[in-house]
């Protein structure tokens, strides 16, 4: 776990310093700068671009992590990356017409429930096509193993951009329109900086004779596009019926509430980067054993630490809605339903890596069509009758069944499986440090009160964590802490 914890760490780091910025933009320049419809708005064209994003990218960030590896010429690693850089064009191409002839019809659909999505519209598509090459040139990185500049860029680089966007239209520099248009131009910028990165790593030479088997590729790329999708796709989707059933303030709340419960999933993310090209690599020469070791160590320690960042959620989160205007405290449930979903996300650990980049991937896309649909119909169940709520309990239906069938699958396949002893300890720590201090409040202000709390609940599940030895890597981390600071 050495390279894993050291650039986990790094990007750990770089991460949540742009979830605070992001932190910074949602819960109080958002709310503050722009009128909830055009927050929602905001919303609306990052989520229903995200949704398109995979497709765009056909596969190719998942595709360059599993076969990479396998090509040990340079002459098959030049060639077999021009394919992923014109692959997406497949995609891209076809869609950019359809959207052309279609625009009309397309633009009043989205619009029906809400008029202000439809002068906005093309924006989805340039919006998708950025983030979908900004992450191949990513994926382009990591192959390389180099996933720290590739995070910042991910995480905080647009954020930082959208902070200053934002007190621009403060100061009246941008109107609200103006403000939407920049923020296209800041994805688009963040991908092009991407590639420069990603080209300076290894710079390909145009040759489209490509000196390997390029139906298996191909025909991966094909399946992964649902299978690498499902998961953004899945907390989107929401987002996107949202928009289309009920009025677009309410994406809004929603927006804040599951951003606040995301800052659970930014372990994953940081971990992941690392984590996803050392698991294709141990499927690819057939190191079961390190495979194994990685998944169990992976679950636990993301589990570890997420669920610390679930407890101080859980146990904050009526003072921070004191913060923000009383209309979003509605989002309230949201937050604890959304975290769930986040936390058990960890406890899978590296379960999708080893889906991806085995031989038995194909089974996602059954998988995958099967969550869509699952959430597709509780979505359009739940939204009508419970607004937010009904989404957000759409959304954590369908990605508990999703996560069960992947754990199920794995363990079927390879006869492996990320629990231990430490685990169930670990679930009752969280439990019972969220119930202890969940109804314990000081009649402070909420900015102290949430300080004082959160102190508390670092240090006692610090301790616990460390002195009963809960994770052998987390407890070697806290240790060298500890001695730095005592010299």
């Amino acid at each position: 776990m050495g390279i894993v914890i050291k650039q986990s760490i790094k990007n750990t780091i770089t991460t949540y310093f742009g979830f605070t910025v992001g932190a910074v933009n949602t819960l109080f320049l958002y709310t503050n700068f722009l009128t909830d419809e055009y927050f929602g708005l905001v919303g609306f064209l990052l989520s229903t671009a995200t949704v398109m994003m995979p497709f765009f990218m056909f596969g190719v960030s998942n595709t360059l992590v599993k076969f990479y590896c396998n090509y040990k010429t340079k002459s098959q690693q030049n060639s077999f990356l021009i394919l992923m850089l014109f692959l997406p064009l497949l995609a891209i191409i076809p869609v950019s017409f359809i959207g052309i002839l279609g625009y009309e019809s397309i633009s009043n659909w989205l619009a029906s429930k809400n008029t202000i999505i439809k002068d906005y519209t093309y924006l989805i598509y340039i919006i998708a096509v950025a983030m979908a090459y900004f992450e191949v040139f990513f994926a382009w990185s990591k192959i390389h193993y180099k996933s720290v500049f590739g995070n910042i860029m991910k995480e905080v680089f647009h954020r930082v951009c959208i902070l200053i966007l934002l007190f621009a239209l403060s100061y009246k520099w941008l109107t609200e329109d103006q403000f939407i248009i920049a923020l296209v131009i800041v994805y688009i910028t963040r991908m092009l900086i991407m590639k420069v990165y990603a080209f300076s790593l290894r710079l390909p030479q145009l040759n489209f004779k490509f000196n390997f088997k390029v139906s298996p590729v191909l025909k991966y790329s094909l399946l992964i596009i649902i299978a690498g999708s499902i998961a953004m796709f899945m907390l989107d989707l929401d987002k996107l019926m949202l928009g289309k059933l009920i009025d677009i303030e309410n994406i809004a709340y929603y927006n804040v509430a599951v951003f606040i419960a995301t800052a659970i999933a930014v372990p994953a993310r940081a971990m992941h980067q690392i984590t996803h090209p050392l698991t294709a690599k141990y499927l690819n020469e057939k190191k079961t054993t390190a495979l194994a070791s990685l998944y169990k160590k992976s679950s636990l320690n993301l589990f570890i630490v997420s669920g610390l960042i679930f407890i101080l959620i859980v146990v904050n989160i009526n003072q921070m809605y004191t913060l923000l205007d009383a209309a979003y405290s509605q989002a309230l449930y949201v937050v604890f339903i959304i975290a769930i979903v986040k936390l058990m996300d960890n406890l899978l650990g590296i379960n999708n890596a080893i889906i991806f980049n085995s031989d038995y991937y194909r089974i996602i896309l059954f998988f995958g069509v099967l969550i869509i649909l699952v959430a597709f119909v509780l979505n359009y169940i739940f939204i009508p009758l419970y607004s937010i709520s009904g989404a957000a309990t759409a959304t954590f239906s369908a990605m508990i069944l999703y996560g069960i069938l992947k754990l199920w699958y794995v363990h079927k396949k390879f006869k492996m499986h990320p629990f231990t002893k430490n685990t169930l300890y670990s679930l009752l720590l969280i439990i019972t440090v969220s119930v202890l201090f969940y109804f314990w409040e000081f009649n402070f202000h909420p900015i102290l009160n949430i300080l004082i709390k959160s102190s508390l609940v670092i240090v006692i599940y610090g301790m616990v964590v460390y002195y009963f030895k809960l994770s052998e890597d987390i407890r070697a981390f806290m240790h060298t802490f500890i001695k730095k600071g005592s010299n």
